[in-house]
C-alpha cells in the first residue's frame, strides 16, 4: 500500500448514478415527510436568542441535583425552567423565562440570589439575558437572511449557467434546510443564532458544491454535444467524484475534533454542519442534477475561445 493513503483512491469511476434517481428520490420525499412531521409536532427547541428569557450557567460543588435546581428556578420565578447537564462534572447550563410584565434583570438576578442560597458554593460561570422585543426581532432577521440567501443563489447560478440550473441549486438546497432543520427538531437541539450562522454555511458550502458540479457538466455539455444528457450526467459525476470523496471527508475531519471535544456549548453548531456537508454533497448528485435532467438544458453554446496572451506571437 502506497503513502499518502490518497494515492490508493481509483482515477476512473464507472457508477451509474442516474440509475439509482427515483430511490433517491423516494428516499428524500420519505425523510423530508419526516422532517415536516417532527417540526409540526415537536417543533424546534428554539434557545433564549429567539423565546427571550435567561441563560445561566453554573458549577456546584457536588454532583448536579437537576430536580433541585429545577423547583428553584419555578419557585424563583422562573417560567418553562430547563436544566441541562454538562456532561461529566458538576456544570449545569439553567434557561428559564419571566412572567411578561418582570423586569428580566431583576428576575435573573433574583434567580442567582436563590441558587447561592439553596446550594452554598454554587459558582455563576456566565449569565445572559435576552428581552421578548429582541428575541423577536433576532427570529425575523434570521428568516430573512435565510431567504436573502436562497434568492441571491438562485440569480447568481442563473446568471452563470442557465435557469434549470438555478432552480436545480435552489431545490437542492432548500431539500437541505429542511433536513437540517427536521434533524435538529428531532434531536431538540437548541436552536440559536448560531445555529443561523450553521445553516447559512451549510447553504454556502451546498452552493460551492452546487458550482462545481455544474461547473464538470457544462465542460462535458460542450465537448459531448450529441451525446445523451443521462450519460453525460454520469460522466461528470464519475469524474469528480474523487475530489468529492476527499472535499467532504476534509471537512467532516476537520469538524470532528470540535464535535466530541468541543463540548455542549458547541455541539449544536459542530452537528449542523456536519449534518450539512453531508446532506449537501447528496443533494449535488440526486436533488440538483435529477432536476436538470428532467427539464433538458440548451445545448446550442458555442464553443468556448481560447485564451490568448497579448505578449505571445500569434499563429
Amino acid at each position: 500500500m502506497r503513502w499518502p493513503l490518497i494515492t490508493n483512491l481509483p482515477r476512473v469511476f464507472n457508477l451509474d448514478f442516474v440509475r439509482y434517481a427515483p430511490v433517491a428520490a423516494v428516499i428524500s420525499s420519505i425523510l423530508i415527510a419526516i422532517s415536516f412531521g417532527s417540526l409540526a409536532i415537536r417543533g424546534l427547541n428554539f434557545g433564549i436568542d429567539f423565546v427571550g428569557g435567561a441563560l445561566i450557567e453554573v458549577e456546584t460543588a457536588k454532583p448536579i441535583d437537576v430536580g433541585g435546581l429545577r423547583r428553584v428556578l419555578t419557585e424563583a420565578g422562573g417560567e418553562d425552567a430547563q436544566v441541562q447537564g454538562l456532561g461529566q462534572g458538576n456544570g449545569a447550563i439553567l434557561r428559564f423565562r419571566v412572567p411578561e410584565n418582570a423586569d428580566l434583570n431583576a428576575s435573573t438576578q433574583q434567580v442567582k440570589d436563590a441558587l447561592q442560597k439553596a446550594f452554598p458554593g454554587i459558582e455563576i460561570r456566565r449569565a445572559e439575558t435576552v428581552g421578548g422585543k429582541v428575541s423577536g426581532e433576532l427570529a425575523r432577521s434570521g428568516a430573512i437572511a435565510l431567504a436573502i440567501a436562497m434568492l441571491l443563489m438562485l440569480f447568481y447560478i442563473w446568471f452563470r449557467f442557465q435557469l434549470q440550473f438555478g432552480l436545480g441549486a435552489v431545490a437542492a438546497i432548500l431539500h437541505d434546510v429542511i433536513l437540517t432543520m427536521g434533524i435538529l427538531s428531532l434531536t431538540q437541539l437548541e436552536v440559536s443564532m448560531t445555529s443561523i450562522a450553521a445553516l447559512l454555511t451549510v447553504i454556502g458550502y451546498s452552493m460551492n458544491e452546487k458550482v462545481i458540479t455544474f461547473d464538470r457538466l457544462r465542460e462535458n455539455l460542450r465537448k459531448y454535444k450529441t451525446t445523451p444528457l443521462r450519460d453525460i450526467i454520469n460522466r461528470s459525476e464519475n469524474e469528480r467524484l474523487s475530489r468529492n470523496l476527499i472535499t467532504g471527508t476534509t471537512a467532516i475531519i476537520a469538524l470532528s475534533g470540535a464535535l466530541f471535544f468541543g463540548g455542549p456549548v458547541l455541539f449544536p453548531l459542530v452537528f449542523t454542519m456536519v449534518f450539512g456537508v453531508i446532506v449537501g454533497t447528496y443533494s449535488s448528485i440526486y436533488v440538483a442534477l435529477p432536476i436538470i435532467l428532467l427539464w433538458g438544458v440548451r445545448r446550442d453554446d458555442d464553443e468556448p475561445a481560447p485564451l490568448r496572451s497579448a505578449n505571445l506571437p500569434q499563429r
